[in-house]
């Protein structure tokens, strides 16, 4: 069983946990202190307890970090090479025994809990790396209780809230098709807004914490995917940027996210003027398409602002010295989304400074 520092503790979840392992007659060994962007080192102090004990299953019982750890736990314990090379380098694929995840999640916004992806920082090469692992990393069983969101903090709440955003979004601002898919984007989007207000409103709300934790996993399980070309940008830059800061990903995400569509929008004219429309309410009479286009970026900065998210990298720990490198490693991990040169990243980073 995996978990991260305290909170599970101080929720009561844990003793229900460690009790129906327990009553199960389960032999249980733990792994405590997952970090919020976890570590290479955090997951080698788990494949170490996994091949001690001969470990069947890996609980992970948290947020998308503890189960993106517990993934990485998972194809690394029976790698003969180095894993973090291997597997999040070289994208080497699976050829080693897999331990099975399952997971209890406590905070929405990765999406984690359905599919197979695991971000892990290397703290010595300072990279933060993603890998999108095929179907038999996927946890086999995923429990989702929006009453178990209910005491995650404002600030943590709403990073999330925009990391479910950026993944539609992602996925939305690919190419100038018009198929479902980008309905359904455009309506999970419109739920995340509203939801996440009600929710500020009222943490205890279940209706909106049930409906924003289907929204995250719904955003990243592959549906809205589907007929996509997918981009992937802001995210390859916002992992380099965590890197360095050890920021919360969303709102790394999102004050990169406005730059970046401020940059790329007159590629993608039609679908910024469809999202102003459609997700922010823009008119588009008496108006250029930029200038609806530039509108909805706008209207999309007031929300965040309104909810108290991030918009500027400083405020998350970056420093001038830091953007280069930020920018360097963006391009080396870039694999299939190298869209942008170094120095197009580096302004956009400057722009969110």
């Amino acid at each position: 069983m995996t978990y991260g520092k305290n909170a599970v503790k101080s929720m009561g979840l844990y003793d229900q946990v460690t009790d129906i392992l327990k009553d199960a007659g389960k032999k249980v060994v733990e792994l405590s202190g997952v970090m919020p962007n976890p570590t290479y080192t955090k997951l080698m102090e788990g494949v170490k307890l996994v091949k001690e004990n001969n470990v069947s299953l890996i609980l992970a019982v948290g947020g998308g970090s503890v189960i993106d750890c517990a993934k990485g736990i998972a194809v690394s314990a029976y790698c003969e090479d180095d894993p973090f090379e291997t597997y999040w380098l070289k994208y080497k694929g699976l050829a080693n025994k897999i331990v099975p995840v399952a997971s209890i999640l406590t905070m929405v916004g990765t999406g984690s809990e359905m599919n197979g992806g695991s971000v892990i920082t290397h703290e010595e090469m300072k990279i933060k790396a993603s890998r999108v692992f095929p179907a038999q990393v996927y946890p086999k069983f995923s429990i989702l209780n929006p009453e178990y969101t209910f005491s995650v903090p404002r600030y943590q709440m709403v990073s999330g809230v925009f990391d479910t955003m950026s993944h539609l979004m992602e996925q939305y601002f690919s190419g100038n098709d018009n198929n479902t898919t980008d309905y359904v984007i455009e309506s999970l989007l419109k739920s995340s807004i509203d939801n996440v207000r009600a929710a500020l409103k009222n943490p205890e709300d279940y209706e909106s914490r049930s409906n924003l934790m289907w929204n995250a996993t719904l955003a990243l399980n592959t549906l809205t995917g589907l007929s996509k070309v997918q981009d992937w940008q802001v995210h390859m830059i916002e992992h380099q940027l965590g890197a360095y800061t050890d920021c919360a990903h969303g709102m790394g995400l999102a004050a990169i996210s406005l730059p970046y569509y401020r940059h790329i929008y007159p590629n993608g004219l039609d679908k910024f003027v469809r999202f102003a429309k459609e997700i922010w309410g823009v008119s588009t009479e008496g108006k250029t398409k930029e200038a609806v286009a530039e509108e909805g970026i706008n209207a999309m900065e007031k929300f965040l602002n309104e909810c108290g998210i991030v918009t500027s990298i400083k405020e998350l720990g970056a420093t001038k010295e830091m953007l280069p490198k930020i920018a360097e490693s963006t391009v080396i991990l870039g694999r299939g989304y190298k869209k942008l040169t170094r120095d197009e990243i580096l302004s956009i980073l400057e722009a969110c400074f």
